[in-house]
């Protein structure tokens, strides 16, 4: 027999900020390049497509010897029944034992880390003088990005939100200030926020846009991006989605964050399908530009794109952060198996 720990989602919002998941994030991607982590098949199933379905990512880090898996749910009708609509667990193993080290609730590490990936696009290969940021979907990975954007790039003044349906973001936008200031400890008081209806006109004003939508088709157009943009897109994470429109890429410095899975489910598969991009035109991970064998932007006038997927390999290193960090704190259950 032997204990293992678990944290619920108010242990680890307890425990973790968004500056500590920025830097793990970086450190996984930089680990990645450097040959020290492996990426596991993805298991994805739709119980209802469009409605229902689940994830289970897994992978190895070698740099921390460590190994595990999330398994995430999402059910958008439990919204209806009042219970959230992401539901998942991020389970975590020592590679030297195979001992399990303990067990977090997976939904606000998600959140938190993908909001450090979204950010770290921006940070690496936006301009450095970058002021405006667009939001385009208002769902529950909004205030991540924002958070995480706002840590990382100190020069935004004003962060614009656009949703499918202008109520999600006016109330979105209504609620900002206290969510940011209470629950990320971000200080708001320069920095304008809006709710827009005119994606075109947003798209046109903003110098980094993060699109955090599950469209499966283009929402951004070409003739709307104007030179020296940063896109970083964050929803296209199963196969058939696609959030700007592939004229886009062909013109832009294209990062991806995990090579295979993006090619199998994020932003680029449909546009390497359709024979509109090729591999070549992929400059590299995001990792390769962290530890510096490519290069990224070199002048103000590029337009840069970002493609996650999200990796399971963010998810165990956070995890284990966590864990670590509630048994200093006496945080969390433990549970003997």
């Amino acid at each position: 027999m032997f204990d293992i720990r678990i944290l619920s989602r108010e242990d680890v919002t307890k425990i973790i900020n968004m500056q500590q998941v920025i830097e793990v994030v970086e450190s996984v991607y930089k680990a990645k390049s450097e040959g020290l982590t492996d990426v596991w098949p993805t298991v994805f199933y739709e119980f209802n497509r469009g409605k229902a379905d689940l994830d289970i990512k897994s992978g190895y880090l070698k740099s921390k010897q460590l190994f595990g898996n999330k398994t995430v749910t999402w059910f958008g009708d439990n919204a209806e029944k009042g219970i959230p609509t992401l539901i998942g667990m991020i389970a975590v193993f020592d590679a030297e034992t195979g001992m399990p080290l303990g067990m977090t609730d997976a939904a606000y590490i998600t959140g938190m880390r993908t909001g450090a990936a979204g950010a770290l696009g921006a940070k690496y290969l936006a301009r450095k003088d970058a002021e405006n940021l667009l939001i385009v979907g208002a769902g529950n990975q909004a205030i991540f990005q924002i958070a995480a954007t706002l840590t990382t790039m100190p020069t935004i003044k004003k962060v614009r939100v656009v949703a499918q349906q202008t109520a999600n973001s006016k109330s979105f936008v209504e609620g900002i200030h206290y969510k940011l200031q209470h629950e990320f400890g971000i200080s708001t008081e320069s920095i304008i926020f809006e709710a827009v209806e005119d994606l075109e006109k947003a798209v046109h004003d903003s110098h980094i846009i993060i699109t955090i939508t599950p469209s499966r088709k283009p929402i951004i157009k070409k003739e709307w991006i104007q030179k020296g943009t940063h896109i970083s897109c964050i929803g296209a994470d199963m196969e058939g989605k696609q959030e700007i429109a592939a004229e886009i890429l062909t013109s832009s410095l294209l990062f991806v964050d995990d090579m295979k899975h993006c090619k199998e489910v994020g932003e680029i598969e449909i546009p390497l399908k359709q024979g509109v991009i090729h591999e070549t035109n992929i400059i590299g991970e995001l990792g390769d530009l962290i530890v510096g064998t490519v290069n990224g932007r070199t002048s103000n006038e590029q337009i840069t794109i970002f493609d996650a997927t999200g990796m399971a390999l963010l998810d165990i290193a956070t995890a284990d952060m966590a864990l670590k960090q509630a048994e200093k704190n006496g945080l969390g259950m433990k549970s003997t198996i």
